[in-house]
């Protein structure tokens, strides 16, 4: 327990933002629950779902008081600590195939490029974390699988790695090169940028002209700016606050579902949030804010 507290709060002392696994697992110890299941009950969780993501940390007091309860693992979150890691898996035991570190080679290869030395972490399976510093400027990189080739996978925003310390079934994670992590090769940052989003048509949404339907507008504006303003690892939050709040008004029959979902969405294709990830916090934020109507005085 003493060793992983170390590596924690080493991990930390770099910017790297942490957080407890369950021990020797890759699953996260908390929250113990899926954002479609949060009742509320977790203290975290009393203004809207609280993930793993938002509870990652570098205050070495918090980690101390974790890491001194269980000898849990090390999660450490990509996305609030500016990383971007690439995965490069093997083969699993009597299966054929490149593992992922020779499909990288041939991709920079065929870039004209080279891998250079950056932080690197042998898996407990035997592949490799590349970690690299996450560009300053460009789209925000999110998670990857496949993308560049079979064997590699990416983590970014919205995703974790298993830090070096940890076990994941006995199998340690080791630092092979301990070194600052390198910036993201231009090139493989472009192959990694998400598709630029369509156009997008603005979303109408009809409203009375009179007192109710100024205090909705206003409503709606203040729930997507903060969705949309959102900091990195904070976005997925705020749009399920933003979907409580609007699910009241929805409840109190002062907003139609259809036009809280389309303001939503928009809001948070604005934000670089996936779909997949979108809709379920926008059903669980309206589910948990129609419990609580809220009526809009005339």
């Amino acid at each position: 327990m003493h060793d992983l507290l170390t590596a924690a709060l080493g991990h930390a002392a770099r910017g790297w933002h942490v957080f407890p696994l369950r021990p020797d697992d890759k699953r996260p110890a908390f929250p113990d629950h899926a954002a479609d299941d949060c009742t509320g009950r977790d203290p975290r969780c009393r203004a809207g779902h609280v993930g793993w993501e938002a509870r990652a940390t570098t205050d070495p007091d918090r980690i101390r008081r974790a890491w001194s309860a269980r000898p849990y693992g090390i999660g450490l979150a990509c996305g609030p600590s500016a990383l971007v890691v690439v995965d490069l898996d093997t083969p699993k035991t009597g299966e054929a195939g490149r593992d992922g570190l020779a499909v990288l080679a041939e991709l920079a290869a065929a870039h004209t490029a080279t891998i250079d030395p950056t932080y690197t972490v042998t898996t407990g399976r035997g592949g490799t974390h590349l970690y690299y510093r996450h560009p300053d400027t460009g789209p925000a990189l999110r998670n990857t699988a496949g993308t560049l080739g079979p064997m590699v996978d990416t983590r970014a925003h919205g995703g974790y790695v298993v830090a070096p310390g940890s076990t994941v079934d006995g199998r340690p994670y080791v630092v092979d090169l301990d070194t600052d992590p390198a910036p993201l090769p231009a090139w493989l940052a472009a192959l990694l940028a998400p598709a630029p989003l369509p156009p997008q048509r603005p979303v109408v949404v009809d409203l009375p002209a009179d007192r109710t339907g100024a205090y909705v507008r206003s409503a709606i504006d203040r729930e997507t700016a903060r969705v949309t303003g959102a900091p990195a690892g904070e976005r997925n939050r705020s749009l399920y606050i933003a979907a409580v709040a609007l699910g009241q008004l929805t409840a109190g029959g002062a907003l139609t579902a259809e036009d809280a979902q389309s303001v939503l969405e928009q809001a948070a294709a604005s934000a670089g949030l996936g779909r997949v990830e979108t809709a379920r916090t926008i059903r669980s934020g309206l589910a948990a804010g129609s419990r609580r109507p809220r009526k809009v005085a005339a």
